[in-house]
């Protein structure tokens, strides 16, 4: 039987033990601090990368994985698994042209009707756990068409917010969508944010101090998952795993807790939330 073969980009922020269990081929975007460069989760990790960010008098930038790279992971491939279908999720297009960039590629191939490219129009584990998914449901032996139907109907169904200690990291690498309006001065204020239907960040309100806001996103979690009781959790961190913990206890007071992951905001999407960001990650288990 022909599996599908499963790619993504290093913005999924999947866990290394994921990545090696399902077989998930990631290719990693770029971040620079000056003249030198990383491979995001390859040449630097998010503890190391975090202390750097915080000394760091100018920003890092970053950048998306050129088509001639994707060419390259997909050729490859398609020479180790001939006829299997490779299906590539990446981070939003509303968000960064990574996924125009693997568009672009398989337009340039000669066997394109194999590999198909899907913008997640979420970030970070928001599309980590489609992908997770997909390579479950590919390891069963699903077909292309079926994983792809299974991935939407799951994307529909996780909901995810989270909190930055401040807007300023969004605002100056251009990706503070309709956020902007929340830019402020007040003290100690904490945006919750999400990402829309469009795959664009905005603003669902304004919390004064971490704990509040953390009680409000929880209290939002409840408003959309209506009577589900059942449901598994994933909380983006910066590289501070007991951040999670807080979340983790209020949640498991309301709800039966199956699937739970922990896991770094990665380089590349971290140099645009800033240290402190807390990412949850909820669907039906």
């Amino acid at each position: 039987m022909n599996h599908a073969v499963i790619v993504t980009d290093s913005t999924a922020d999947i866990p290394e033990e994921l990545v090696g269990k399902y077989d998930i081929h990631v290719v990693p975007l770029r971040l620079m601090f000056g003249e030198e460069t990383f491979r995001d989760g390859v040449d630097i990790s998010a503890e190391v990368f975090y202390k750097r960010l915080v000394q760091s008098e100018k920003l890092p930038t970053t950048s998306q994985a050129s088509p001639a790279e994707y060419i390259d992971v997909y050729q490859n491939l398609m020479n180790i698994h001939p006829n299997c279908p490779i299906l590539s999720f990446h981070i939003s297009s509303g968000l960064s042209g990574t996924y125009q960039s693997a568009l672009l590629a398989k337009s340039m191939l000669e066997d394109p009707p194999l590999i198909h490219v899907v913008d997640s129009r979420s970030a970070s584990y928001g599309f980590g756990v489609l992908v997770v998914h997909a390579a479950r449901l590919a390891a069963e032996g699903k077909s292309a068409e079926e994983i792809l139907a299974s991935v939407e109907q799951l994307r529909q169904q996780r909901k995810l917010y989270f909190l930055v200690d401040t807007l300023e990291y969004l605002k100056k690498g251009g990706r503070i969508g309709k956020a902007a309006a929340f830019i402020g001065n007040l003290l100690n204020i904490k945006p919750l944010l999400s990402i829309d239907e469009e795959g664009i960040i905005y603003a669902v309100e304004k919390v004064r101090g971490r704990k509040k806001a953390i009680t409000r996103m929880i209290e939002r979690f409840r408003e959309d998952l209506g009577g589900i009781q059942n449901i598994n959790v994933a909380v983006g961190h910066t590289a501070d795993p007991a951040s999670a913990d807080p979340v983790l206890e209020e949640l498991s007071r309301h709800y039966n807790l199956g699937e739970v992951v922990l896991t770094n905001i990665g380089p590349v999407v971290g140099s645009h939330v800033g240290p402190g960001t807390l990412a949850v990650f909820i669907w039906p288990s």
